[in-house]
């Protein structure tokens, strides 16, 4: 098979029988090209003509592993690479186009531990209120970016989740419909400012609507905001408010750990999170308490 055509059938695996986010998928098929590219251009091949994967070997998966890694990759993305080719090697192997599933025994380098960033609550608060203050000028899409900025902190859904709601994922009782990663479908409630700046931007969307779309947040030209979009919305929005600059997984990070704060059980949070493993929601619980020990350091005479 050329390579077009291993990853043509590739991707078909994941999204059709494995059910993937298109983002998940698109990262899965690009290391499988890379992997790929890099075996080809190794044995002086030509990446348009038929290939023979049956000597693929781990060897060969290190490799490449390892020239990412001289590219200054991080060791997040390492494993998370390494992680996503195994996957693949698994499917080729699978299918009879190698001898042996070449990275069954790899070894994913050890992920950073990095904590994930944080607005506090006051800068969480600065920033909707902001966002607010450009609303009150009746701007469409000024209003669409306060209810986004609202329903993001409020709910802390992925930027992905919230550019694919429709009009009818909205609950009559302040709850999002949300269909998350492998399309699982959760129900997850948002309070009071969230529900605001939805019915004052609601009116409009119409003005945004071009032709009839079901989507909830509209882009300029009337059709389903790209998460591009919103993201540069977002890092725009945060400058202009003074506060540190964030993306809109970190509004995520900020509803999380605000949650725990405030003193919701971990099983709660990974549920509106949509958290398939306990352990991911975890590492929210030691930000809340690099915070209560900065609090403590400040405060107490004997810290």
């Amino acid at each position: 098979m050329r390579i077009d055509e291993t990853l043509d059938a590739y991707e078909r695996e994941l999204r059709l029988r494995r059910g993937l986010s298109e983002n998940t998928v698109a990262a899965y098929v690009r290391e499988a090209r890379s992997l790929l590219e890099f075996i080809w251009e190794i044995a002086g091949g030509d990446v348009e003509e038929p290939m023979d994967l049956r000597g693929l070997e781990l060897a060969d998966v290190r490799a490449w592993l390892a020239r990412s890694q001289a590219k200054g990759r991080s060791r997040s993305t390492l494993a998370r690479h390494s992680a996503s080719i195994r996957t693949f090697c698994r499917w080729l192997h699978r299918k009879g186009h190698t001898d042996v599933d070449a990275a069954a025994r790899l070894k994913a380098p050890r992920a950073d531990n990095a904590l994930p960033r944080v607005l506090n609550q006051e800068q969480a608060r600065r920033l909707a209120e902001h966002a607010g203050r450009l609303a009150a000028s009746g701007d469409p899409l000024a209003l669409r970016d306060h209810a986004a900025v609202e329903l993001l902190y409020a709910s802390g859904i992925r930027i992905g989740e919230l550019c694919s709601l429709d009009v009818d994922s909205l609950g009559a009782d302040s709850t999002l419909r949300v269909i998350g990663k492998g399309d699982k479908e959760r129900i997850v409630p948002f309070g009071v400012p969230a529900r605001r700046a939805l019915t004052a931007y609601l009116p409009a969307r119409a003005q945004l609507l071009v032709r009839p779309n079901r989507a909830l947040f509209l882009g300029a030209r009337g059709g389903r905001l790209d998460p591009r979009t919103l993201r540069k919305t977002i890092h725009r929005l945060a400058a202009s408010a003074g506060v540190p600059d964030i993306s809109p997984h970190d509004l995520r990070h900020s509803a999380a750990t605000h949650l725990l704060d405030g003193g919701s059980d971990l099983r709660t949070v990974q549920e509106i999170l949509g958290h398939a493993s306990l352990g991911t929601t975890q590492r929210y619980t030691h930000v809340s308490s690099e915070r209560l020990r900065a609090a403590f350091t400040q405060a107490h005479p004997r810290a």
